[in-house]
């Protein structure tokens, strides 16, 4: 039994399908059963538990194979992380006391910063997790492509998507959501001893040029990109909701400046099959139903 938790999201939805897929038994962690019907559907085992919830957690992970954790991302929380810190606090506790056969833990490029930004929540699950005596493996997944979901409206109306990442011709580690599920998927069904890095990226380097020319051949219209005035940023992501944006600025200053990446020393490679050209299709084909020209 494999037990995965936010299996509704993408990533942990592409590793609960691989293991799926390859006849493994699964457990889907939830907190409502209604969302995971569709994995009820497919021969799951639901189990319901919030991500805060160690009894519940516990209940979940025991008599597994392996478990798999995620972290949902926030880009919109206070300096000191405080639901990311609660998350984290549970899924340990949960573990020590569960025991299962093998972890592997959704990480991120960039987890080994000291520099405070979105990624950190994720340092405190690397750092939470560091002594804990079962076999972990903590998967850094490059910059989502499917990030770029957020220009389909400006490149199907506008034919320019408008990036946070700058200069728009720099290229940088980037990979599929899919590959980082599958990957996490095929690493829950090897077998290791102590703790590991598995660093991940796609085929290629990938620029915000190279999305905005994804995004043209897959709507078959010129589409180029624009870099975003940094002074502008808080009053856009102000303007979206996000009541505390400056990690999610230190985030995006990080990748720009290059203080957010693979750390490469002591670390494993694993690289995606999915290049930036399918992902957009996948994006573009996604939103088919709501995108028009206008």
């Amino acid at each position: 039994m494999f037990a995965v938790t936010a299996a509704t999201g993408r990533v942990g939805g592409a590793a609960a399908s691989t293991l799926v897929d390859q006849g493994k038994a699964v457990r889907i962690i939830a907190r409502d059963a209604g969302k995971a019907q569709a994995w009820a559907d497919r021969g799951c085992e639901i189990a319901l538990a919030t991500m805060e919830d160690r009894d519940a957690l516990t209940k979940a992970f025991s008599g597994c194979e392996g478990v798999m954790l995620v972290v949902p991302p926030s880009l919109d929380q206070p300096e000191d992380l405080p639901k990311a810190r609660a998350i984290v606090a549970a899924y340990r506790a949960a573990i020590m006391a569960a025991r299962p056969g093998k972890v592997v833990a959704l990480s991120s490029v960039g987890a080994q910063s000291t520099q405070r930004n979105t990624i950190s929540e994720l340092t405190i699950l690397e750092k939470e997790l560091a002594d804990v005596d079962l076999p972990i493996t903590f998967l850094r997944p490059a910059w989502y492509i499917e990030n770029a979901e957020w220009d389909v409206a400006s490149a199907t109306n506008e034919g320019v998507i408008h990036s946070f990442l700058q200069p728009v011709d720099r290229a940088l580690p980037m990979v599929s959501v899919v590959d980082a599920g599958r990957t996490a998927g095929e690493l829950l069904m090897e077998d290791w001893t102590g703790h590991r890095i598995v660093e991940l990226h796609g085929p290629g380097l990938v620029s915000p040029q190279d999305i905005a020319r994804a995004f043209g051949k897959a709507l078959g219209r010129d589409v180029g990109a624009q870099a975003i005035p940094h002074a502008a940023w808080e009053g856009i992501f102000r303007q979206q909701g996000i009541k505390d944006p400056e990690m999610w600025m230190n985030c995006l200053d990080g990748f720009n400046e290059g203080w957010l990446s693979f750390e490469d020393a002591g670390t494993t490679k694993r690289v995606g099959r999915i290049g930036v050209e399918e992902a957009i299709a996948a994006i573009v084909r996604r939103n088919s139903k709501t995108m028009a020209l206008v």
